[in-house]
């Protein structure tokens, strides 16, 4: 049978292995009742002088790291005796109880640990071991592993590999870069920045082109990395072998689990893991849809909505979410006593603050779900909305003058959603033009950010955003408040760029032609006047090269997501000049491949979409296998 059964055998793990240095056991809180993990319960119910038989484990989903620091970076993997997830709630006796799919019943294991060794060195050979340690996994946190690499030095490149303890069971070789320390004069850093991968939708190929490249030095991800819905629902796999497991929409710790581990099946996802290391956020998908404090779309803790939808309260569907998410990717908790914090920021060197916000889950006041658009609407303007609530709110704009005080030429905000305006009622004719799900909705909280760069001189904002399906490039501008002219750019205090979904359709149609794509966003782009190019056609992502003189933004559209490919096509390249808190004119070099620019011409090459005839895109080396 699939499951692979406890060796009984007195398989003696290695001295030395330590729970703790496991951060899963401590992620994201060891004191929430449904986020901690009880560690000396975990340890007294496993028996460590029993152990798997290590032909019976496998590495199942790659390797990982992220969140690097000048001197540590986080790193994972997965081990276990079944690729499939841990359902933690199916306890008899002290016994894990699993399902053997094959038999279609239960199964008890004993819940021995698995013993697991970490090393990380400079030489890809990893003959120059600068640390390592030993550190057991076990079904309480579906077999994952995750340690913080210490001893390192700045931005420096090394690479990473697990084992079974006591054994040539291995990973894959890893890849990955600490960062600098922030008084380190850096001279250039290259980000790959995605959204919204939905996997029924396409294959991630832009993730992977990344790595065929080898074009930056870390990844930025702003959310939508799974999505919980149905298929069918959202997104239609089966003609193209993509079926999010489990095949329903997920509530359960297990089902966010095994949609997790469904997403980390993709090739180039796997790729640019194993790779670059990530620095992540959640957006809304993650959880549910338009998510916020109090509930979703669909749900609200009402008797009525978690009866009726996976009888499950909101508040515990949030909390598995979160749960997974941690175990499953390479994240750091930043503080344990705050379990739903994943708001923090990175100094990388002088050149540049990455600040990471949650717009979606921390303290966000209610959004538009649908039903009470008009009501939002309505009150979108109220001053005690937040999009953040009050402590990351206040923690945002201290960060922000401590980055400019301590004179970093960049500050990058990384955002889920859309800061600049919106309105689409000249191609809708909607009652209610704005999307007040993004900031728009929150209009308090979008003027009192405005007023604290404007009021405190604090230039040179590069705001990223995702979300939206589509490409946006906009001036930071405050429009109705301080003088903004379309043209120059004079009176912007920054730039927005926000990006395309890696598979996600654009949100105007899946199947939207390239001529009607571009009509919408003609219109689009004439009715606002920060708003320099937009594009609803191209899936894919865009990279920042950022130096103390500019930072250069160049976006990549994917021509098919259908079938997996290393297919793209460069289609426009943005330059933010050091103080002068625009784009530089004229905006895209006057010329984009795709969408509409203010000012500038759209140009096509002349060539089909689904051939390797045309010229227009280029189509890259094979990865590199680790």
């Amino acid at each position: 049978m699939r499951l692979q059964l406890l060796s009984i055998a007195s398989l003696v793990v290695s001295v030395g292995a330590s729970w703790t240095k496991n951060i899963n056991y401590r992620s994201p809180s060891e004191h929430h009742p449904s986020l901690g993990i009880s560690i000396h319960r975990v340890v007294k119910r496993n028996d460590p002088q029993s152990s798997w038989d290590q032909a019976t484990l496998n590495f199942t989903h790659g390797v990982a790291s992220g969140d690097p620091y000048p001197d540590s970076v986080i790193l994972w993997t997965r081990v276990g005796p079944t690729s499939d997830n841990d359902r933690s709630n199916v306890t008899v006796s002290g016994y894990v109880q699993l399902f053997d799919h094959d038999n279609q019943k239960f199964v008890s294991m004993s819940k021995a640990p698995v013993c697991v060794e970490y090393k990380i060195a400079t030489q890809k050979d990893l003959s120059d071991v600068v640390d390592s340690g030993k550190v057991f996994t076990s079904s309480d946190v579906d077999y994952t592993v995750k340690v913080e690499a210490k001893n390192l030095k700045p931005y420096t490149t090394y690479y990473y590999q697990f084992n079974v303890c006591d054994s040539d069971n291995k990973s894959p070789l890893g890849r990955t870069k600490t960062t600098p320390h922030a008084d380190d004069d850096v001279t250039k850093v290259g980000i790959a920045v995605y959204s919204c991968s939905n996997y029924p939708f396409g294959f991630f190929n832009a993730y992977g082109n990344s790595v065929r490249k080898d074009s930056v030095d870390y990844v930025v991800h702003l959310g939508d990395y799974i999505y919980e819905y149905a298929n069918g629902e959202y997104g239609w796999g089966q003609s193209i072998g993509r079926v999010p497991l489990p095949d329903k929409e997920i509530f359960s710790l297990y089902d966010y689990r095994k949609r997790l581990a469904t997403y980390r099946t993709d090739l180039d996802l796997v790729a640019s893991h194993q790779q670059f290391p990530w620095i992540p956020v959640w957006d809304d998908h993650e959880v549910a849809d338009n998510v916020y404090r109090d509930g979703t779309s669909k749900m609200n803790n009402t008797e009525s909505s978690f009866i009726k939808d996976g009888e499950v309260s909101f508040d515990q569907r949030k909390m598995n979410a979160v749960r997974a998410y941690f175990e499953w990717m390479p994240i750091r908790q930043v503080e344990m006593d705050d379990n739903l914090r994943i708001w923090r920021s990175f100094s990388i060197g002088k050149l540049l603050d990455l600040v990471m916000l949650d717009t979606r889950n921390y303290d966000r006041s209610i959004t538009d779900l649908y039903w009470n658009t008009d009501y939002v609407h309505a009150i979108s303007n109220d001053a005690g909305r937040s999009l953040m609530g009050q402590r990351q709110e206040h923690w945002f704009y201290n960060t922000l003058s401590e980055s400019a005080d301590r004179g970093a030429a960049w500050r990058i905000i990384g955002s889920q959603i859309i800061f600049s305006r919106v309105n689409q009622s000249a191609a809708f004719g909607d009652d209610n033009p704005l999307n007040y799900d993004a900031w728009d909705g929150y209009m308090s909280n979008k003027n009192r950010t405005l007023n604290h760069l404007y009021s405190n001189n604090i230039g040179n904002n590069i705001f990223l955003a995702g979300d939206s399906h589509a490409s946006w490039v906009s001036d930071l501008a405050w429009l109705g408040e301080k003088e903004y002219n379309k043209e120059t750019g004079e009176g912007s205090i920054g730039v927005e760029f926000a990006g395309s979904a890696v598979t996600s359709p654009c949100p105007y149609g899946a199947n939207i032609s390239l001529a009607t794509a571009n009509n919408y966003s003609g219109i689009l782009q004439a009715s606002n006047d920060e708003l320099q190019w937009q594009d609803l056609y191209y899936r894919g992502y865009y990279e920042l090269h950022i130096s103390g003189e500019e930072v250069v933004a160049n976006y990549f559209g994917m021509p098919t997501v259908v079938t997996r490919n290393s297919w793209e096509i460069p289609l426009a390249n943005f330059t933010v000049k050091n103080g002068e808190n625009r784009l530089q004119r004229p905006v895209a070099g006057g010329i984009v491949e795709s969408g509409s620019l203010k000012a500038g011409r759209t140009v096509q090459t002349n060539a089909t979409h689904d051939t390797l005839n045309g010229t227009w895109f280029v189509s890259h080396a094979p990865l590199e296998v680790l």
